[in-house]
């Protein structure tokens, strides 16, 4: 039997796409909980050299 590069791949990029939106739920939740500004958090770096979050999910979706 052979797996197609679909069957290989789809299932994996669904499940990372579901987990992102978790994610950025939660943080979203957290801001309104904590009374921060969201579009602090979307411009925020975890490190210097790291791309804002902003990017960071732009990356994660631009492919899929």
């Amino acid at each position: 039997m052979t797996t197609s590069m679909y069957q290989a791949s789809v299932p994996l990029l669904i499940r990372t796409l579901n987990n992102l939106i978790v994610i950025l739920e939660k943080g979203a939740a957290h801001a309104e909980a904590k009374n921060i500004d969201p579009a602090v958090l979307i411009n925020s770096r975890l490190y210097p050299d790291m791309f804002p979050l902003s990017r960071q999910v732009q990356i994660a979706s631009e492919d899929v």
